[in-house]
């Protein structure tokens, strides 16, 4: 059975695991966001762009596999979309470091609901996933609709807070804060279509 296994039989790939460390690394690299956001914490940058080197190298080796096998859990595309959505939201809270690091910008306290919502949001992703593995996809499908809504909410509080940077400070500093508003803007909706993935595979197993 062994040279079988070895030879004959289509190789199989744990995406299920596989997929769990990408999302485990972008809920990575929002913790770090929020820790340097809140606390001004240095260290966290670093581990920011540790973080999303991690997620890169996740997904070069989960494209890698996708390539090579013919047996996957979940339609081969949806996996493809799910994998590369995710290194998106790494990616851009990567873009997002690097400009609040040249910019010198700082996240106000009218932030930090965007922040904690960022958080809430990938944490759903998590318990989607968790529950698409469970077969509960009613529940699932709780979570994706509460994902699809903070995003509606983050738009509402970044147009709260560039109003208010537009109020308290002068015109340079408000184009500056303007970017950091539009990247986390642009992570909330990188984790809305990781969302609409997840939705997606859930409708091919049933």
């Amino acid at each position: 059975m062994g040279l079988i296994q070895k030879y004959l039989l289509p190789k199989k790939i744990d995406f299920n695991a596989s997929l769990q460390k990408q999302i485990d690394a972008s809920k990575h690299c929002i913790a770090d966001l929020t820790s340097y956001c809140k606390q001004e914490d240095q260290q966290a940058i670093k581990n920011i762009l540790e973080d999303e080197h991690q997620s890169r190298a996740l997904k070069r080796l989960n494209m890698t596999e996708l390539l090579g096998v013919f047996i996957t859990p979940y339609d081969k595309e949806s996996i493809y979309r799910m994998v590369t959505k995710l290194d998106w939201v790494a990616l851009s809270v990567k873009h997002l470091a690097i400009e609040l690091e040249t910019y010198q910008a700082t996240c106000h306290e009218c932030y930090y609901e965007i922040l904690d919502t960022l958080c809430d949001m990938m944490q759903r992703i998590d318990s989607s996933f968790q529950l698409l593995l469970q077969n509960k996809l009613d529940d699932m499908l709780l979570h994706i609709e509460a994902v699809h809504d903070q995003y509606d909410v983050i738009v509402r509080l970044c147009a709260l807070a560039a109003l208010q940077d537009l109020e308290d400070d002068e015109v340079k500093v408000y184009l500056a804060q303007k970017e950091v508003i539009n990247q986390l803007r642009d992570i909330a909706k990188h984790i809305y279509l990781t969302a609409n993935t997840l939705e997606d595979m859930a409708m091919k197993v049933v």
